[in-house]
């Protein structure tokens, strides 16, 4: 029996800062569909050159009230950056908390708009701890 991985799916409460938020971790948007008679949209972005590897923005025009509230359920998505203390800092830049900053060279911890949890890991070896990072404490849960 062969199983192939497709997508990971996060319901999102407003579609465009939700993919601002993934477009400054690099990903790009690489489809969509709208239902009219479903009344939503999705949203598929990946990094560049990895188009089978995406995450599903769910939008719900109406809104999400009602559906059931399991997302304590959900653990995280993963993604491994060139170099963790460059991506803290850019993400910093644009207003993002960084939950779990990269003491160690090697992980990190962010939250999108809508309270994902996105772990980000160096590639390869972990970098020398740095400054401000090394000393930085935890902000809110990751």
């Amino acid at each position: 029996m062969q199983v192939r991985y497709l997508h990971t799916m996060v319901r999102v409460k407003d579609l465009e800062k939700s993919i601002a938020f993934y477009e400054l971790l690099g990903l790009k948007e690489t489809r969509r569909s709208e239902s009219e008679k479903g009344r939503f949209t999705l949203v598929f972005m990946a990094p560049p050159g990895q188009e089978d590897c995406p995450v599903e923005l769910t939008w719900n025009w109406d809104g999400d009230e009602g559906l059931p509230s399991d997302s304590r359920h959900f653990g995280h998505l993963a993604y491994a950056v060139e170099n963790i203390y460059e991506m803290c800092a850019h993400l910093q830049k644009n207003g993002v908390t960084i939950n779990r900053p990269p003491r160690d060279g090697r992980m990190a911890f962010v939250r999108s708009p809508d309270n994902i949890s996105v772990e980000l890991l160096q590639m390869g070896d972990a970098l020398a701890p740095e400054e401000p990072w090394a000393s930085m404490e935890n902000t809110g849960h990751w």
